[in-house]
Formats: C-alpha cells, structure tokens, sequence
C-alpha cells in the first residue's frame, strides 16, 4: 500500500468522524448554553408566580439538567448510536431508582406541598410529627427543628404532612387555660373572687374578651374551677407562670384548701 492510498483511506476515516465529532461537540455546546437559558427562564418564571425560593431553586437545577441530557443524548445519535435504546435504558434505570427510593420521593412530595401551600415558616414554633420546637430551615426532603431546649431535630417531610400540624405563632393572642382545684370544704364563691382579682391584677390579660372563672366539674377530691383569659402569644409562658404561683399564693392567705388526691377507706365492723 503507498502512501496515497493511506492518505485516502485516513481522508475517508477522518474526515467523516471528524465531522461527527465536531457536531457532537456543538450540539453539547449548545446544550449547555440552552440549559443556562432554560434555568434563567425557569426562574423568573417561579419569581413571579411567587414560588418559594427552595421549590425555585430545585426547579431551575432540574429544567438545566433536563436540557443537558437531551444534548447529549442528541450528540450521541451523531454517532449513529440507537438513541431509543439509550433511553429506554434510562426510564428503566429511573424506574428501579424510583422504586428503591419510594421513601425519599414522599419526603420530596411533601416537601414540595410544605414549600407551596406554607403551613409553617421559618422562625414558627410548631407542634407536628411528634416533635415540638422552632423551625430553623425547611428542605424538600427534611424539616430541621430546634425544641426548646435547644437539640436539633431532623423530621421527613411526609411525616409532618401526613399528620395534624399545629402552628402557635400564627396568630398575635392565645388562650389560657388554667384549671384550679380546691377542697370541697373550701367556699367557691370566694375561691372566684380571689381569681378575679388576680387575673385584674395582671395587665398582661387582655379585658375584651372577658376573663372567666367557672366551675368545671365537682371531681373525686376536689372542685375544678376553670380560668380561661386571653393574652399575647409572646406572654402566654409568662403569663402562665405569674398566675400560678399568685394562685397559690393567695389561696394560702385566704385559707383556700387545694387538695391532692385521696381515698377514704370504709371499714365495715364485724
């Protein structure tokens, strides 16, 4: 073989991959530069429906990634490789991915509900999945928590969707409950007074609505009065506290009997 017929076969080998190439190449680089495109899009798209930021962000990686692997896929077609193949391939390995994952998807579901629908935010203190404590960051997939003596918690997201959730700092006033037992030999109509005026006492109580004091049940060993007030959500603790210890201290001046519980034995003579 001389070297003419060399030169001519490397023309007919080269040139012909060559070109394959340098279209493989372009479309990859178009891709990539559609993907940016893509992403940007995306964004401002979500920016303006006023998606959250976490929902957007994951969105955007996700319409990049997308337009990436079609590049590629086309690229590869240049090659003359059966591209239907490959992605028949590719939806077989997602599946099995799906399947293996079915967990982390219903974190991801739920997640995705959290971040759109918002039934807490940043900064909340919720009670949901078992766990009571301030929301510090919202993932798609987890919640991170911190209770209130300060431990971090991590909760699946389907977890706190799937059950009740409840929000306390929703709303600028909570209602407190307080339930107050006293002796049966004790007066109820002075156990009340002496209620009022603490609660009167208090500035932190809110006048409208109305604070009540009624009696609740007349239980085994006592009579259980119910105080209900109403007052900030930043004083409920406080608040709290304050009336309980006042309580007591006031029942002891007052003579006011709080019982414990007891049982009164009879004994039958024989």
């Amino acid at each position: 073989m001389n070297l003419e017929e060399i030169i001519a076969q490397l023309n007919d080998l080269i040139v012909p991959w060559g070109m394959k190439v340098l279209g493989a190449v372009a479309i990859l680089l178009i891709g990539r530069i559609g993907a940016g495109i893509a992403s940007r899009v995306v964004r401002r798209a979500l920016g303006r429906a006023n998606v959250d930021e976490t929902l957007a962000a994951f969105f955007c990686r996700f319409a990049y990634i997308a337009v990436i692997v079609m590049a590629v896929v086309a690229s590869l077609a240049k090659f003359g490789i059966q591209t239907t193949s490959f992605i028949a391939i590719l939806g077989a390995a997602g599946f099995a991915v799906g399947m293996a994952l079915q967990g982390s998807l219903s974190n991801f579901a739920a997640g995705v509900m959290i971040v759109s629908f918002r039934p807490f935010k940043i900064g909340d203190f919720i009670d949901a999945a078992g766990v009571s404590g301030t929301v510090k960051a919202i993932h798609l997939f987890t919640t991170e928590v911190a209770t209130p003596d300060n431990v971090k918690v991590i909760v699946p997201n389907s977890s706190i969707f799937g059950g009740t959730i409840k929000n306390f700092s929703v709303y600028d006033t909570r209602r407190l409950d307080l339930e107050i037992g006293i002796g049966y030999s004790s007066s109820i109509e002075r156990a009340i007074e002496v209620l009022e005026e603490i609660i009167r006492g208090d500035n932190r109580v809110f006048r409208d609505p109305d604070p009540q004091v009624m009696v609740k049940e007349l239980a085994d060993s006592s009579v259980n009065l119910l105080v209900r007030c109403w007052t900030k959500r930043t004083d409920f603790w406080n608040v709290r506290c304050d009336l309980t210890r006042r309580i007591k201290e006031h029942f002891d001046i007052q003579g006011i009997d709080i019982p414990f519980p007891q049982i009164v034995v009879h004994k039958e003579s024989e």
